[in-house]
């Protein structure tokens, strides 16, 4: 699985970068119970903007004393048709390696200023493993401050809640981060809280992160 993840990261860099990407953005969360990478990247397909690509991709390795678990993979690359600024919409498939395959349909609201960026994407979704509908909440805020010329300091969140059959929790988390940054490069402490299933099994993290604009 760790194969999977690392080539289809260097696939969608490769890929975004021949057709001009926007930003490919990459980030490396390493703590005492998870570690986790994380690949993003947007770009336009056409000279208006109104098409736009914005692929995810993560591996998250989780440790912890009972020898559980909770390896988790996902792919995603989403189709927006960008309404304005503020609105798009967009189909997308969803590959996880707890949950399979999803065809799904989101909807992206954002809100941007110089120094604050928020977004939420509520997601209608069909599993194909599990045979059934489900829906999907994601938000992340991020704020920044510069110091200087150079220097500047980050506040990021990322927030997300899954639901089968639109009543049943299947998935949450919660990660918080906060660091500088300095000629690009942002380096700080984060925590992270996660949940799976109905009766929720929750595993925690914190440690130390590193993100890149490539």
């Amino acid at each position: 699985m760790k194969k999977v993840i690392i080539i289809t990261s260097f696939l969608t860099i490769g890929f975004a970068n021949y057709l001009q990407a926007q930003f490919t953005q990459v980030e490396l969360f390493s703590g005492l119970d998870k570690t986790d990478f994380t690949l993003y990247s947007s770009y336009t397909l056409n000279k208006s903007e109104t098409l736009s690509v914005n692929t995810l991709a993560f591996f998250q390795k989780f440790r912890d004393d009972e020898n559980q678990s909770f390896d988790e993979t996902g792919v995603q690359p989403t189709l927006f048709w960008n309404i304005n600024k503020t609105i798009a919409i967009g189909p997308s498939l969803y590959y996880n390696s707890f949950s399979g395959y999803s065809e799904r349909l989101s909807a992206k609201f954002t809100l941007q200023h110089s120094r604050v960026v928020f977004v939420i994407i509520p997601t209608l979704a069909y599993s194909e493993q599990k045979d059934a509908s489900y829906a999907e909440a994601f938000a992340q805020f991020q704020f920044n401050k510069p110091i200087n010329d150079k220097i500047t300091l980050w506040f990021n969140g990322q927030f997300l809640t899954v639901w089968d059959e639109f009543k049943t929790h299947s998935r949450s988390f919660q990660q918080l981060r906060t660091g500088v940054s300095f000629n690009g490069h942002q380096f700080g402490i984060g925590i992270g809280f996660d949940q799976y299933g109905q009766s929720p099994i929750e595993q925690s993290s914190f440690g130390v992160y590193y993100r890149n604009t490539l």
